[in-house]
């Protein structure tokens, strides 16, 4: 059985010089009629009951986020570290209830209290952007 890592190392070699021609010459853009077919391929294995297509599917949505943080890596711009790395903040931070010491009475005040999560973090994410257009470099509150 191959391991994440393994993975890892397959997705770059297939980037490399002399990896695929069809993976090498690959870019974000190129690749969103691909995501958009396995997301909606996903969904269909789930509507379907079928949990052997699914965890191919599931696959094949894997693949896309891994050739699209490679192509990224590549460009400077992140690393799939980067990609988990975030993910894992925004969950803890938007689970406050299960991470923190919040406690909900009821899913909708749950609900709620997500939906202001989600809304500051879009508040700050547009500060830092208008920071950086206006070249301040604002740090992370």
């Amino acid at each position: 059985m191959y391991s994440y890592t393994q993975l890892l190392d397959i997705i770059a070699e297939l980037r490399s010089d002399h990896g695929c021609p069809w993976d090498r010459a690959q870019t974000h853009e190129s690749m969103i009629p691909c995501l958009r077919e396995e997301c909606g391929e996903v969904a269909q294995a789930i509507e379907e009951k079928d949990a052997e297509n699914l965890c191919e599917e599931l696959g094949d949505v894997l693949l896309q986020v891994l050739l699209h943080a490679q192509i990224a890596k590549e460009e400077g711009l992140f690393s799939i570290e980067d990609v988990v790395n975030g993910l894992a903040e925004k969950m803890v931070r938007r689970h406050p209830h299960v991470f923190g010491k919040e406690e909900y009475i009821s899913e909708e005040q749950n609900k709620l209290r997500w939906e202001e999560i989600k809304r500051a973090e879009r508040e700050e994410k547009n500060r830092r952007k208008m920071g950086r257009a206006q070249g301040i470099q604002l740090d992370k509150q």
